[in-house]
C-alpha cells in the first residue's frame, strides 16, 4: 500500500487579493509561486512544504457549513486568540456560542473563525 503525506488545500474564493491579504494578516503565511500554471490561482506556504491554494472564482457561489473546514495547530492557542481579539475577528467554539473557546474531551483547545469567503477555520493546540 503507498503513503501519504498532505500537501495543499485550496479553495475557491470571490477576491483572491482580499484572501491572500486575510491568511497572512492573520496566519503571516508567505505567499510563494504558483509553479503548476500562468492562471490567477495563488499559493501561500503553510509551512513544512504544506500549501494554500486560492483560486479566483468571483462569480462562483461559495456554499459552507462549520462540518467542512481545516485546522491549524499552535502551541501558543492564547495567545492567538488574544490576537484575534485585537483584530476584531469574532470565533466562537464548535457549537457556535461566540467568542468562547472549546476544551475538547482530549483536553485539545480549539476555535473557530471564518475567512472573508466564509469558509471555517479551526485553531487547536493539539502539537
Amino acid at each position: 500500500m503507498s503513503t501519504f503525506i498532505f500537501n495543499h488545500i485550496a479553495l475557491s474564493v470571490k477576491d483572491v487579493d482580499k484572501s491572500i491579504a486575510f491568511y497572512q494578516k492573520i496566519f503571516h503565511f508567505k505567499e510563494i509561486k504558483n509553479t503548476a500554471s500562468d492562471s490567477k490561482t495563488r499559493w501561500l506556504s503553510i509551512g513544512e512544504g504544506k500549501q494554500l491554494h486560492l483560486i479566483p472564482r468571483p462569480n462562483f457561489e461559495i456554499k459552507v457549513n462549520k462540518a467542512v473546514h481545516f485546522a491549524l495547530s499552535t502551541a501558543k492557542i492564547d495567545s492567538f486568540v488574544v490576537y484575534l481579539k485585537e483584530l476584531k475577528i469574532d470565533y466562537s467554539d464548535w457549537i457556535g456560542s461566540q467568542n468562547k473557546d472549546y476544551v475538547r474531551k482530549d483536553g485539545i483547545k480549539q476555535v473557530y473563525f471564518q475567512d472573508p469567503n466564509g469558509y471555517w477555520i479551526e485553531v487547536n493546540d493539539a502539537i
